[in-house]
């Protein structure tokens, strides 16, 4: 079988697509490509000046796109509510695509941990706000990007907003076990809806960067900046395995796709596993009534 590529995606022309975090890295791929094979993309980002920035991108690449720019900051669910509302129509895809890396630590505008709050308390309320325009259309997806350190998370129900101790990676791979979990869970609950979970491995975007910039630590800034170098596939690359979920006829729902080379790091994208603590249903439940209460976003 041939290495599947964006070549491999199938016309879209005629359905509608939101990607968060479109204005960089593998959300800016992801939209290009989505948008480069016929789809209507919405690209939903917090900076409007970045925003703008990647939509002149995007034009320039793809003259004839059907693109659009819109406002969301996933930290703020105020604006969460603000863009579902302001969507009109059906949807036929979701790409919950942006997220936070082991920043110094910080809260949302509603007081939730940083990293949890806008990798998944953001984007469970997007969803779940843009359930019944998804749910207009014969196939609809979502597409929940996750990371390769879902595997080493874990869900501290008693400690969700790391109140008694703070460590920026273990909050980091504790919000992408989230990611995945709530990806399966709303497959369970919502067979009409394909819901999957896609992983980069390791692309070399400005993520790795954000919190060594905001810590003022030159020495960390400069390994993220050699993994990248050395290690880090293209962004365009780490986009595959979230353009296969998307995209793909054979993606099964509940599945998580991802490189498939060494380490699941880099290569050419397909299913992968991610171990047996996402697949838990009871974890799953109790995420889920968690998310609801926290957000106040409760799904049709």
């Amino acid at each position: 079988m041939t290495d599947w590529t964006a070549d491999d995606i199938p016309d879209l022309g005629g359905r509608r697509a939101i990607v968060t975090g479109a204005n960089s890295g593998i959300g800016y791929h992801t939209a290009l490509q989505l948008a480069r094979h016929g789809a209507a993309v919405v690209l939903a980002c917090r900076s409007p000046e970045r925003g703008a920035e990647a939509l002149g991108r995007l034009r320039a690449a793809v003259p004839d796109a059907a693109v659009e720019l819109a406002a969301l900051d996933l930290a703020d669910l105020e604006s969460v509510r603000a863009f579902a509302a302001a969507h009109d129509g059906p949807l036929d895809l979701l790409v919950n695509n942006a997220g936070v890396m082991a920043l110094p630590h910080r809260t949302t505008a509603d007081g939730f941990e940083m990293q949890f709050g806008t990798n998944h308390l953001g984007h469970f309320a997007l969803t779940g706000l843009l359930l019944p325009a998804l749910r207009a259309t014969a196939a609809p997806r979502v597409v929940t990007v996750t990371s390769g350190f879902a595997r080493v998370g874990r869900l501290r129900f008693d400690d969700l907003q790391s109140e008694r101790r703070y460590r920026k990676w273990v909050a980091y791979a504790d919000s992408k076990l989230a990611n995945l979990v709530f990806a399966k869970e709303l497959a369970r609950r919502y067979p009409d809806v394909v819901s999957v979970a896609a992983h980069p491995g390791y692309a070399s975007t400005n993520l790795q960067q954000a919190g060594p910039k905001m810590e003022g630590n030159a020495v960390t800034d400069r390994i993220a900046v050699l993994g990248n170098t050395l290690i880090g596939q293209s962004a365009a690359g780490g986009a595959l395995p979230t353009l296969y979920a998307a995209t793909a006829p054979d993606v099964t729902t509940g599945a998580c796709y991802g490189p498939r080379g060494v380490f699941n790091l880099r290569g050419a994208p397909g299913r992968v596993p991610m171990g047996r603590t996402a697949d838990r249903a009871d974890l799953g439940r109790r995420l889920w009534e968690t998310s609801e209460r926290l957000t106040g976003v409760t799904f049709a």
